[in-house]
C-alpha cells in the first residue's frame, strides 16, 4: 500500500508542475539568446567501419524571462546527423520551451560509411536554434572516411607512410629542427583554411608511378578542377595585420626542403618559400611535380635559394610563379602554363622582383634567375613581367636559354646575352595535350619538340614520367619529353 502511495505522490506533483508550465508567460523579447556549452560538435573518432557515434552539448536560458525556440538540423532531412530531445530522436523540434535560468541537453548522432570514397572527407552541419526571431548554431564537424587527422598541430620529426589518407584540419606546423618525411604515395588532404607550414624541413619522396598528393578534401566530382578550396591566414597581432600564406608555407630558417614527384592542386596558393635558408643548398628543390589550379598563386619565393626541374606549375588565377625581394632561381625543363578558366586573367604567368617600398623607403635586394629548356605560355598575350627597381648598384641578373615564351611585339628580346634561342612567334605554339585536365605533355604539333639544348637535358636526362630526353640526341622543351605512343 505504501508503494501506490509513493506512485500516486509523485504523479501529483506531475500534474501540479505541468499544470503550472501551462501558466507561465513565455517572452517574445528579441534580444534574449541561448548560450551553449560548445561553438561546434567534433566527431574526433576516426571511423574503420560502418560509422554510428554520438556526441552531446548543452544549451542553457540564461535569462529571466521564460522562451520557447525551435531547434532543428540545418540540412534537415538530408543531413548525415540525428538529433535526440528530451529522449525523442528529431530533425527539428518546434517551441521547445526553456524556463528562465534553465537548460537542456541536445544529444547528436553521425551515421556516415567510411568505404564510400565519394563521399565527403569532412562532413559539416549545424544545429541551429531560433529564438523570437534570433538565429544561432551549432557546427557539427566529423570526417568520413578513415584517416590520419592532424588538427591545429605542431609536429616533431616523423614519417608519413602510405596507409590511409592524412586529414590537415586547421592547418599542421613542422617545428623548427625537426623533420616530417612522406613517402611515396601518400594522399593529403586539407580542409578549408587549412595548410602546411614548416620552420623545420619538409622531404617529400613520390615516385613516378606513385606521387604524393597534396588537394582539398572535398572528393566530389566537381570539385575535381575547382580552385580556391585550401589555404591559410597567418595574423600579426603587433601590425594587426592577416596575411595569406602558402598552402605549404616554407617560413624563414626552414632549410634543405625537398618536394619530388608531388601533385599539388585546387588550393588559393599553392608554394611560399621565405628567406634563404642556412648553408649552401637549395630552401626549396621542386622536382618532377605539378602545382596547378591555385586561384592565385602557384609558386612564390621571396628572397629565397630555389631550384625547379620537370616541373609544371599552371592555370592559376594571378601569378604561376612570383621571384620577389631578390633570390637566386634555377628552372630547368619546366612549363608554366597559364590557362586559367574560372576568371578573367590580367596578371603575366611570371614575374621577377627585387624591392619593396615600406612608407616612402625602397629596399632593394640581390636577384637572380636562369631558366634553361623552359616554356612561359598562357592565354594572355604576354606572360613574363620584370619589375625592377632602377637603383643598378644591386646585382639584377637573369638568362632565358632555349625557352618558348608568350611575349607581346612590344617586349624586346634582343639582348642575346639574357634571351638566347627564344621561340616567341605567334605561330610557335606549345600544344599541350589538354590544359584544362592539366595534361602539358606535348602534342605531335608542338613548337617545344626538339628545340632544347642538350646541356640542359645532360643535366636532367629524363622527363617528369621517366622517359629518356636524350634518345634522339634532340631534347624537347618543358617538363615532358614527347612520346608518341604516349598522350
Amino acid at each position: 500500500m505504501i508503494k501506490y502511495k509513493h506512485i500516486l505522490l509523485l504523479l501529483l506533483i506531475s500534474a501540479s508542475f505541468l499544470a503550472c508550465r501551462d501558466n507561465i508567460d513565455f517572452s517574445n523579447n528579441p534580444n534574449i539568446n541561448l548560450n551553449f556549452s560548445t561553438d561546434t560538435v567534433l566527431f574526433d573518432t576516426v571511423f574503420t567501419t560502418i560509422g554510428s557515434t554520438t556526441r552531446q552539448f548543452r544549451f542553457y536560458n540564461n535569462s529571466d524571462e521564460a522562451v520557447k525556440t525551435t531547434i532543428s538540423l540545418g540540412s534537415g532531412n538530408n543531413s548525415y546527423y540525428r538529433l535526440n530531445i528530451d529522449g525523442q530522436p528529431t530533425n527539428k523540434v518546434k517551441d521547445y520551451e526553456i524556463l528562465s535560468h534553465d537548460s537542456a541537453f541536445v544529444f547528436v548522432e553521425v551515421n556516415i560509411d567510411p568505404q564510400n570514397s565519394n563521399s565527403p572527407m569532412v562532413i559539416e552541419d549545424s544545429v541551429m536554434f531560433i529564438t523570437n526571431g534570433n538565429t544561432q548554431n551549432v557546427k557539427l564537424v566529423a570526417y568520413g572516411q578513415d584517416v590520419h587527422l592532424y588538427n591545429d598541430s605542431v609536429i616533431d620529426t616523423r614519417t608519413w607512410i602510405n596507409d590511409k589518407p592524412y586529414l590537415i584540419y586547421n592547418s599542421i606546423l613542422v617545428d623548427k629542427n625537426q623533420t616530417l618525411t612522406i613517402e611515396e604515395g601518400v594522399r593529403i588532404y586539407f580542409h578549408n583554411e587549412s595548410a602546411m607550414w614548416v620552420l623545420g624541413t619538409l622531404q617529400v619522396h613520390g615516385t613516378v608511378d606513385n606521387p604524393v598528393t597534396f588537394q582539398g578534401d572535398r572528393l566530389e566530382e566537381w570539385y575535381k578542377y575547382t580552385p580556391g578550396q585550401w589555404y591559410a591566414y597567418y595574423i600579426n597581432k603587433e601590425k594587426d595585420i592577416k596575411y595569406l600564406t602558402g598552402g605549404i608555407h616554407f617560413w624563414k630558417g626552414s632549410n634543405n626542403n625537398i618536394i619530388d614527384h608531388a601533385i599539388i592542386k585546387n588550393g588559393v596558393k599553392g608554394i611560399q618559400v621565405d628567406s634563404v635558408g642556412e648553408g649552401d643548398n637549395p630552401t626549396l628543390t621542386l622536382s618532377n611535380s605539378i602545382v596547378k589550379n591555385m586561384s592565385a598563386i602557384g609558386l612564390m619565393a621571396q628572397s629565397s635559394k630555389v631550384l625547379v626541374f620537370n616541373s609544371v606549375i599552371a592555370n592559376c588565377g594571378y601569378y604561376a610563379v612570383v621571384l620577389s625581394l631578390g633570390g637566386y632561381y634555377e628552372f630547368y625543363q619546366s612549363t608554366i602554363g597559364n590557362y586559367y578558366d574560372f576568371d578573367t586573367r590580367k596578371t603575366p604567368s611570371l614575374i621577377f622582383n627585387n624591392y619593396y617600398k615600406n612608407e616612402d623607403k625602397y629596399y632593394t635586394f640581390d636577384f637572380s634567375a636562369i631558366f634553361g629548356n623552359s616554356i612561359i605560355y598562357g592565354n594572355i598575350d604576354s606572360e613574363f613581367f620584370i619589375d625592377q627597381h632602377p637603383d643598378e648598384t644591386k646585382p639584377f641578373s637573369f638568362l632565358f636559354d632555349h625557352c618558348l615564351m608568350k611575349l607581346d611585339d612590344e617586349f624586346d628580346t634582343s639582348n642575346k646575352d639574357i634571351y638566347k634561342s627564344i621561340i616567341r612567334n605567334k605561330d610557335s605554339l606549345p600544344r599541350f595535350i589538354n590544359t584544362y585536365e592539366g595534361n602539358f605533355r606535348l602534342d605531335t604539333l608542338s613548337a617545344a619538340i626538339n628545340k632544347g639544348s642538350v646541356f640542359y637535358s645532360t643535366m636532367i636526362p629524363t622527363d617528369q614520367d621517366g622517359n629518356d630526353r636524350n634518345m634522339d640526341g634532340k631534347p624537347d622543351l618543358g617538363a615532358y619529353e614527347r612520346i608518341p605512343e604516349k598522350k
